[in-house]
């Protein structure tokens, strides 16, 4: 398992001496064997900025940071995987921060490249490569001709084809799950926002957020495209835009106007749940999936990141009860980071959650940010440090109704 690096261009070589280590929280750790598998399709490497790899002399036995104008590798995952570790490095410049992605430990090992991941779902439905661009700009081109004055086709044009969004490119080929983005506004300042910063974060949001409210009619328009057969699955709350459901009026006028049309398929909200009274409102005109944001189950921790205006984790979990209890299929966007979400206390806290709320899905999603400044902004482990297999594996014994995956599922059966 040896350690990979890059040069100032980019190229990237295996160290014929050094070992790779990984990384848990701010701890360089060995890798191990059974937490490697081979690099998936779909997946990037990319160079740390500002960084030197550590890596392992065993002729030393000790850590050593690799000499010269070398930087650490990550990779970048599909979703599927959630990864166990990320790179060990050294930052040169320490007031540089990451670019807001979820970078995981890469080895060179018996000729091919591996990373510290686990296989939590099926990556086809979103392996990039399942996504061809000549297709998809012929189908952007002919929806935006059939809708010249829907201004949410042509937001999420620049979604598909600018940053290759998987989610708004599904739109356009009204496949699996599709993006209907509704609110330019958030009653949130999430630590680690991709589409708004201050100006002082010191973070580049690497995408735009949308400026507009949309009209029922467009929303209509676009669920109605997308919504033709039972499996297909249409979105509100995208990375492109704020809370959705800060826009509740226009999401359950819309709803009810599809639902008067077709009921094939899924209506979901990707949502952070803590205006109640707005989720009720949507989950009573019809909604069929809810996830809900989270990055703990931990007030101190939640607040850290979240940065909630008006409401707090008792509201969210009060909105889960009552969407379960309304027969939606709810589940959990759970934020994780190692080091962080494998601590004893965040899983015994989430054991407990999911419980409460009656939850059904529990969907591992990497947390893209700067470790340094993430683990600086949010409470120190109050007890050990499981790892993130045992972590996984403890959640499939305690809490054996509910899925483990990596994104938006139907339920088994859909309420009739």
């Amino acid at each position: 398992m040896h350690l990979v690096y890059a040069d100032p261009k980019g190229n990237v070589f295996d160290h014929p001496e050094l070992l790779a280590l990984g990384r848990s929280g701010d701890m360089i750790t060995e890798l191990l064997e059974e937490e490697l598998i081979p690099l998936p399709d779909g997946a990037t490497l990319v160079s740390l900025p500002d960084t030197r790899a550590i890596g392992f002399d065993s002729k030393k036995g000790q850590m050593v940071p690799l000499q010269g104008d070398y930087n650490a590798v990550g990779a970048l995952l599909p979703q599927g995987f959630t990864r166990l570790s990320i790179p060990s490095y050294v930052k040169t410049d320490k007031e540089k921060k990451f670019p807001l992605f979820g970078y995981t430990a890469v080895v060179w090992k018996d000729g091919a490249f591996y990373v510290a991941a686990r296989q939590t779902d099926d990556p086809e439905p979103w392996n990039p490569m399942n996504c061809d661009p000549g297709e998809l700009k012929i189908e952007v081109d002919r929806l935006t001709a059939k809708y010249p004055d829907n201004r949410l086709y042509a937001h999420l044009s620049n979604c598909a084809l600018g940053y290759e969004c998987l989610t708004a490119s599904n739109t356009f080929l009204r496949r699996w799950e599709g993006a209907v983005p509704v609110s330019f506004s958030c009653n949130a300042g999430c630590f680690g926002c991709i589409s708004e910063q201050p100006d002082d974060s010191g973070f580049p949001a690497p995408q735009t957020r949308m400026n507009f409210k949309p009209h029922v009619d467009e929303l209509v328009q676009i669920m109605l495209e997308h919504l033709r057969t039972p499996e297909s699955i249409i979105s509100f709350g995208q990375g492109c835009e704020g809370e959705p459901s800060t826009q509740a009026k226009t999401i359950i006028e819309s709803i009810r106007t599809v639902r008067e049309q077709t009921k094939l398929g899924y209506i979901n909200i990707n949502t952070n749940a803590g205006l109640t009274d707005h989720i009720r409102g949507i989950v009573d005109a019809g909604l069929d999936l809810m996830r809900v944001s989270t990055i703990s189950a931990l007030d101190d921790h939640y607040n850290a990141y979240y940065k909630p205006r008006g409401y707090n984790l008792t509201h969210v979990e009060k909105s889960m009860i009552y969407a379960a209890a309304k027969g939606v299929y709810t589940s959990i966007n759970y934020l994780i980071f190692p080091g962080v979400t494998d601590r004893e206390e965040e899983i015994e806290a989430m054991i407990e959650f999911a419980r409460r709320t009656d939850l059904k899905l529990i969907q591992m999603r990497n947390l893209n940010i700067d470790p340094e400044s993430y683990l600086n902004l949010i409470p120190k482990a109050q007890g050990d440090i499981l790892g993130m297999n045992q972590m996984i594996e403890i959640f499939q014994e305690e809490l054996p109704g509910v899925v483990i995956g990596s994104y938006t599922h139907v339920p088994p059966v859909k309420a009739l």
